[in-house]
């Protein structure tokens, strides 16, 4: 039997699925996890480091859409949703199954624990759709890349979905040169800082540089 809370989602997706709204209007990124104890490696926070919610959100300008019928302004947007394998498999499938009618172009999903099935089982779903998932844990990457041939996922270090949302990005980019223009300024971002500091610590030699940043931090 399926739970009340659980139903009314399953009956909203397929709902959503039959709207055929514009691609400019639907979700392009679609967030899983297995539980909200997840969330924290999934957005970032809690001690943990950034996660796919900051690179979205913070790095590259998406909006999380939260009302599917009422996009928010921002043209790239992604969605989030908790998700269990074992506790809700019907919503799994739900899920997996209309996530490209209602107008998704890649699922990032995270899992923990050693029976970490969710990114797996909803690659098989949702398949051709692309699927990145994120081990939550150490002990749950054999678990989600252990995919047969045939079968295919992509998959991140574990605890790492920012990186799964910089990869879901670079799927959109093929499609759209605005998300690509932000991913190359991300990066030089990065190497700019990597420039600055390889010359602080060159000019101010070991020690000068120890008491610039670490006596800062």
């Amino acid at each position: 039997m399926t739970a009340d809370s659980v139903q009314s989602i399953i009956d909203q997706l397929h709902d959503q699925a039959e709207m055929d709204l514009p691609n400019e209007e639907t979700p392009d990124v679609g967030i899983v996890m297995g539980s909200d104890s997840d969330l924290p490696t999934m957005a970032g926070g809690q001690g943990k480091r950034p996660g796919a919610y900051a690179a979205l959100a913070d790095e590259l300008g998406f909006a999380e859409q939260t009302d599917y019928e009422d996009a928010p302004e921002s043209r790239f947007t992604f969605e989030t949703f908790v998700v269990s394998a074992h506790r809700t498999p019907d919503l799994m499938y739900a899920y997996a199954e209309t996530a490209e009618p209602r107008g998704l172009d890649v699922i990032i999903a995270g899992a923990g624990g050693k029976s970490a099935d969710l990114p797996n089982m909803t690659a098989s779903i949702a398949y051709p759709l692309p699927v990145i998932g994120v081990p939550v844990q150490e002990k749950s990457v054999d678990s989600v890349i252990g995919m047969p041939q045939g079968a295919p996922i992509t998959a991140v270090d574990a605890g790492k979905s920012f990186n799964a949302a910089l990869t879901a990005a670079q799927i959109l980019s093929r499609q759209h040169p605005e998300i690509r223009e932000r991913l190359v300024e991300y990066h030089q971002g990065l190497q700019e800082d990597v420039g600055e500091v390889s010359r602080d610590l060159h000019e101010m030699g070991t020690p000068g540089f120890k008491d610039e940043y670490w006596d800062a931090e």
